[in-house]
């Protein structure tokens, strides 16, 4: 066995560079999607708003600042080898103390509250919300999504019976997305989640959120579904920012999992048009 040792303080730094990196420069599909929207969107208007997205990218791209004022609050992706040994604070600690760093250095808006009924600002945007995954061999990656509650406020989630099948999911997804209209910010990214139990289900959408649009599933049934609600979602008319057009969504991914033969979780998490998220391996 090949045990690899990793200090939590390369993980500190690492994350706090992240977190500024995530939240000034959007990603190279969320790019390319914009531009290739922008020739085929009709609305006029529509093109303007999309125009106008792609301007503010620029913008926070070459002065390094927030692509929108809400900064999100910070969920965090940790794939962990087996074999890597973590010296130092404990691994969640040193995340938080990245976050914590990051938010500060970067100049991002502290948006969490340390409790949700009392709602006292921590001040330096943490605790984030971190997810482990121990995978074999040796090595330590972390994704950093800072998420804004203009989307994450319309997203859902429908314990469905076995029988609504597959124009149940389809018509929960695309009702979700008409609902949330112009809040989250459009065009948006749609992540949904299949099967497991109610909280796998959740847990598979912000997932999904994680995958480059201009991928598919790899299983030729989900690929064609994503294809199928990003063209009924698109055909809603919401567009840019809400204000009318065929752009509604850049993209839409659809993960599953086994679930039990008495229920069809679905769930459904939606991201703004920006999708921020960076991928950092130590």
């Amino acid at each position: 066995m090949n045990m690899r040792t990793i200090h939590t303080d390369n993980i500190i730094s690492a994350v706090a560079k992240a977190c500024i990196d995530a939240n000034c420069n959007i990603g190279g599909d969320i790019a390319r999607a914009m531009e290739t929207s922008l020739e085929l969107e009709t609305s006029p208007i529509g093109r303007e708003m999309l125009e106008a997205l792609i301007t503010n990218a620029q913008i926070a791209k070459d002065r390094q600042m927030p692509i929108c004022q809400d900064t999100g609050m910070a969920v965090v992706w940790v794939a962990l080898g087996q074999d890597v040994h973590i010296d130092g604070i404990p691994l969640s600690d040193a995340i938080n103390e990245g976050v914590r760093r990051g938010y500060a250095e970067g100049y991002l808006r502290k948006s969490v509250v340390a409790d949700p009924l009392i709602r006292v600002n921590t001040r330096d945007n943490t605790p984030a919300i971190i997810h482990y995954d121990i995978q074999p061999g040796a090595n330590l990656r972390i994704t950093i999504a800072p998420k804004g509650f203009g989307s994450e406020n319309m997203s859902a989630l429908k314990m469905l019976k076995p029988s609504d099948g597959l124009d149940g999911v389809i018509d929960f997804v695309v009702s979700t997305a008409s609902a949330a209209g112009s809040n989250p910010c459009p065009p948006m990214v749609i992540g949904v989640g299949i099967g497991g139990t109610m909280e796998k289900a959740a847990l598979l959408a912000k997932k999904a959120l994680m995958r480059p649009i201009d991928t598919q599933n790899q299983n030729k049934y989900y690929a064609d579904l994503e294809h199928t609600l990003l063209e009924r979602i698109n055909d809603l008319g919401i567009g840019p920012q809400g204000l009318g057009g065929n752009t509604t969504a850049f993209g839409v991914n659809v993960e599953v999992f086994a679930t039990h033969i008495a229920g069809l979780p679905v769930a459904v998490n939606i991201n703004c048009h920006a999708t921020r998220h960076v991928e950092i391996e130590l």
